[in-house]
């Protein structure tokens, strides 16, 4: 199965995704992240928390969406200005959701704080990843209307660990239609 973590930069949330689902990931499983509009390079403090976790960054870079080595099967938005726009053609029929995440990036105070924000989203994301990886999808594959609601279910998750919590959908999953990317 092929997952692509989409936003807009490709610098942070999507990268976090990616790098965390394929640590976290059975053989044969594979993310991939892109960006509408990469900034074309990953933001230091992804790297930096990524290492900090022991996952492997390899391979890791800001790329467009237009070049994907691999068709996903799955789409996964992290951020509310991708979930509005209109995934490239070939994509063809996959399977979309919309998980937001605020962006660690547009943090601001002391590294620390900066640091806390990366790491909330990374502890958000990786939450979310875990709770899909445990879906029985052997089940669900023939079933498409119950993993989506499954993979909406999943991106209200918020924390990590036994902390998680369930919030209320951003704004931008109900935008959610036709071509859109979730």
């Amino acid at each position: 199965m092929n997952v692509l973590f989409l936003c807009t930069g490709n610098s942070c949330r999507s990268i976090l995704a990616e790098a965390c689902f394929n640590h976290l990931a059975p053989a044969g499983w594979r993310a991939l992240s892109a960006g509408s509009q990469p900034t074309g390079q990953v933001h230091p403090r992804a790297l930096a928390l990524l290492a900090r976790e022991g996952i492997a960054a390899q391979g890791c870079h800001s790329k467009s969406w237009d070049n994907l080595p691999a068709v996903p099967d799955v789409v996964v938005t992290v951020c509310a200005s991708a979930a509005g726009e209109t995934c490239p053609a070939y994509l063809g029929p996959v399977l979309r959701a919309h998980w937001g995440v605020d962006d660690p990036a547009h943090a601001t105070g002391t590294d620390a704080q900066m640091d806390a924000a990366f790491l909330a989203a990374y502890r958000t994301l990786r939450a979310r990843i875990e709770a899909f990886l445990v879906l029985p999808l052997e089940d669900l594959k023939t079933d498409p209307a119950r993993l989506k609601a499954e993979l909406d279910r999943i991106g209200t998750l918020v924390g990590g660990g036994a902390a998680l919590a369930t919030v209320e959908p951003q704004s931008a999953s109900a935008s959610c239609s036709g071509g859109a990317c979730c």
